[in-house]
């Protein structure tokens, strides 16, 4: 194992190591990244994993992130000889894994790049010269001799349209770049210990395959025709050895959980321009949370015929606009087109800016879709700059308001379905009320609470339930901090009013309300009967609920005399 260091960013390093017969891992490590695009945050860091096979021909599987270009290139040098490598296996061209493939073919001009039809599209627009390319089907081989032949497995949407894994016979390893991955930074080169990463593993998955489910399940269904995968050698994180049918499960489990929904939004962006994957991938796992299933379209790689299958099956659209110019715009304007024409009344639509510069202006879009029958889920999502956290957020809300009014009617019908003399029983379980607030750099959130219990006496602890569609759920994650306010009796309705009201998507729930900043940054409320400072150690997951475990650190009461404020209920299926 060789691991180098960057002189000036002592946080990115690089590390080597042999994972199977003439396959070597060149693993970048970037030890203090906390946010990943901004739209989701790190607690682990995350790495940029790249592959070297050495049989007879040479293939290198993907590249890494363009600001690990010193150390990479250095690193790759040491491992091969590039003049010697034959093949560069592009798994998908987002730049963090095809940031360095034009500095690697300055060095390797003569390697073949190998990748699916719609990955060397984008690549043409990435590299800008002309280079070798061989463009692979679900099913094709490539051999590279001694042993190593790459069976090909398209895997679309996972999480790009162009993505495909990769297959070796020889060492039974497969390239899965996105899919199966985390976003974790550790030196340990493989899976060693499932319990220490599985929150990482799930919150990834959470963040960029839900919102594709049905694609998942479409690849995995391709992976099981291939021979036994041994190891899967991923993208981001640790590679999975220890514990590959465990982690295959889950993916299988979680996606067969999603792909049952009875409504499906179509969410249709434009892959590498501006931001507009980024942001879509936001606002579907919004829409995820709240039980609705999403499948995502690139307008940039759309089959016309595809498109207007989607939208027929589809309850609801969400879209981000494509640009009016540029080398893109007619084929992203014609799929424009085709969802117009498919889209039919009683669907729900929603709009977002791309912030892309060349974006087709919003609110002639609205209307249109409002004059064919639509309803605006919520209000079009106007962009002025670069977006922030506060913009992902808003976006996340946006997905979970439009989901929410798909499923307006199953709550309704949830509600009115039980009237027994059991669920009066149960409604019969009281608990105190709470006000649940955090706040992690400029994203902030509160929730109303009374499904709040002590668990553990050491370490101090205790569980809420929380929702799955709440969008302080984000917030509640495992490492994250909060504060727990407890409220007093005679004292509640105030506050209580507050956060019960329907916050518009990117609100701040705080406004008109008193605060000061908790020794881990979240608001405290100054009307609290007594606050406590916690931590999310961990999370349990339930079927419309999280059962979140968090310990103690800090709390203070503010009039011992007064009681906790109570919340009685009648029927025990809502709240």
């Amino acid at each position: 194992m060789v691991v180098l260091t960057d002189r000036a960013q002592r946080r990115l390093t690089i590390q080597t190591s042999e994972i199977a017969a003439e396959t070597t891992t060149i693993r970048s490590l970037d030890w203090d990244r906390d946010r990943f695009d901004i739209e989701f945050g790190l607690k682990n860091g995350t790495t940029y994993n790249s592959f070297v096979i050495k049989g007879e021909k040479i293939a290198l599987v993907d590249t890494s992130h363009e600001k690990f270009r010193q150390l990479y290139l250095e690193t790759l040098t040491q491992v091969v000889d590039p003049a010697k490598i034959d093949y560069l296996v592009i798994s998908h061209t987002e730049p963090d894994h095809s940031g360095l493939v034009r500095d690697v073919l300055a060095l390797a001009p003569q390697a073949t790049v190998v990748g699916s039809k719609v990955a060397i599209q984008f690549l043409e627009d990435l590299v800008h010269q002309p280079f070798k390319r061989q463009i692979v089907k679900n099913g094709d081989r490539l051999d590279l001799g001694n042993g190593h032949e790459l069976e090909f497995v398209i895997a679309p949407n996972l999480h790009w349209p162009d993505t495909i894994f990769s297959y070796d016979t020889k060492t039974q390893i497969l390239f899965t770049c996105d899919a199966f991955g985390m976003h974790f930074c550790d030196d340990r080169t493989f899976d060693e210990d499932l319990s220490e990463i599985e929150a990482d593993f799930r919150f990834y998955y959470e963040c960029l395959m839900a919102p594709n489910a049905r694609s998942v399940l479409s690849a995995l269904k391709r992976m099981g025709e291939l021979p036994e995968v041994k190891q899967i050698a991923t993208g981001h994180g640790p590679l999975l050895y220890y514990n590959v049918a465990e982690w295959v499960d889950r993916y299988r489990n979680w996606s067969q959980a999603k792909a049952k929904s009875e409504k499906t939004v179509a969410v249709f962006y434009v892959s590498d321009y501006g931001y507009s994957d980024r942001l879509s991938q936001a606002l579907a796992r919004g829409i995820t949370k709240t039980g609705v299933a999403v499948e995502m379209m690139d307008l940039k790689s759309a089959d016309p015929q595809e498109v207007q299958e989607l939208v027929g099956r589809s309850a609801g659209l969400a879209i981000a606009t494509p640009p009016v110019s540029g080398p893109v715009a007619a084929t992203t304007q014609a799929a424009l087109g085709t969802v117009l024409a498919a889209a039919k009344d009683k669907q729900a639509v929603g709009i977002f800016e791309s912030y892309g510069g060349e974006d087709e202006p919003v609110d002639p879009l609205v209307t249109r879709f409002r004059e064919s029958g639509l309803t605006v889920a919520f209000p079009a999502i106007r962009i002025k700059d670069t977006p922030n956290e506060s913009v992902y957020q808003l976006c996340e809300e946006a997905g979970t308001d439009l989901g929410q009014w798909l499923t307006r009617d199953r709550a309704i019908q949830q509600m009115k379905s039980l009237n027994s003399d059991l669920d009066k029983a149960l409604g019969r379980i009281s608990g105190g009320l709470y006000i649940i607030t955090a706040k992690k750099g400029n994203v902030g959130g509160a929730m109303l609470a009374s499904w709040v219990a002590q668990a553990s006496f050491t370490p101090l602890g205790f569980t809420i339930a929380v929702a799955k569609d709440r969008a302080i759920e984000s917030l509640m994650q495992v490492g994250d901090r909060f504060v727990l306010n407890v409220l007093e009796e005679g004292n509640h309705l105030g506050l209580m009013k507050h956060f019960l009201k329907r916050f518009p998507p990117g609100a701040d729930r705080f406004a008109g309300v008193k605060t000061q900043p908790a020794q881990n940054g979240s608001p405290i409320l100054t009307e609290a009967l007594a606050y406590l400072e916690c931590e999310v150690s961990s999370r349990m997951e339930c079927n419309d609920h999280w059962i979140v475990y968090s310990t103690v650190q800090e709390g203070r009461v503010s009039n011992p005399d007064a009681l906790t404020a109570v919340h009685h209920r009648k029927v025990g299926n809502h709240y």
